[in-house]
């Protein structure tokens, strides 16, 4: 039987025949821009007399600058730079978070946001109630959950705490119940920002496993990563930022070539 990577290799390897005859675009930025107001003083005492004298208050940044590429349908992208560079918020306006400032994002297909896992889960419901809800979140209807429920609390392995509160769950158990809720279901598209440290090494590979798994069923991955072989494992397409600017978008190999020369 063939091994995950060996797969993923070969997925890898085929894909421009899978999808030379009618390739579908699964993610299209268009000159993407992204800023935000910040608050220019530091303290209310600063704030009041420099907004009674007409003064500079805010200061405009921008988080994405002239972002482009096109992912085609079962394509993966690794998106590589340093702390602020802008991979957070790229991902959340894929994931309809929010919106740009400037310039179209399409996104063809329902999304997974494995983003900021648990939000939406309520500190005073149990893991059963919170899963309920949260898959209410995430679109899955009750007559669905009641079908995927045995099978996410087992790749949880919470069987024994889902009528308590989450409360009293540790950050490792609400990690693993949030992801298992995340992927329950196989997404179009499935967006991955640094998650994959929840629970143990043996839960991190489960997670990994399940990523594999929807990657070789045509799912597109979009994936933030400090960790290059991760990416270089998962990904044929690389984007490259610095300072909220595109410097490179292509093959995951080359763009890895630009991340390692940003950490010298």
């Amino acid at each position: 039987m063939l091994s995950v990577s060996s797969s993923l290799r070969s997925w890898k390897e085929n894909l421009p025949t899978m999808y030379n005859q009618q390739p579908t675009t699964a993610i299209k930025a268009e000159n993407i821009f992204k800023s935000y107001s910040l608050q220019k003083q530091k303290t209310f005492k600063e704030f009041l007399p420099a907004l009674i004298g007409g003064k500079q208050t805010k200061i405009n940044f921008n988080a994405l600058s002239g972002i482009n590429f096109e992912l085609l349908k079962g394509q993966s992208l690794g998106i590589l730079g340093r702390n602020g560079s802008g991979k957070s918020t790229l991902l959340k306006l894929i994931a309809g978070v929010t919106k740009p400032s400037d310039g179209r994002i399409t996104v063809n297909g329902k999304v997974a946001p494995l983003i900021e896992l648990g939000a939406g889960f309520h500190p005073e419901l149990t893991g059963r109630e919170n899963v309920y809800l949260n898959g209410s979140i995430l679109g899955i209807r009750k007559k669905a959950m009641d079908q995927l429920y045995p099978e996410i609390v087992e790749f949880a392995e919470l069987e024994d705490f889902m009528d308590e509160p989450i409360k009293f769950y540790s950050s490792g158990m609400y990690m693993r119940l949030a992801f298992s809720v995340a992927v329950a279901e196989t997404p179009d598209i499935l967006l991955v920002d640094e998650i994959l440290a929840v629970g143990d090494q043996r839960f991190q590979k489960k997670c990994l496993k399940r990523m594999g798994e929807f990657i070789k069923k045509g799912s597109t991955l979009v994936m933030v990563s400090h960790q290059p072989e991760q990416l270089e494992k998962y990904c044929n397409k690389g984007l490259f930022l610095d300072k909220s600017k595109q410097i490179f978008f292509g093959d995951i190999d080359e763009a890895l070539k630009f991340y390692e020369k940003s950490q010298i």
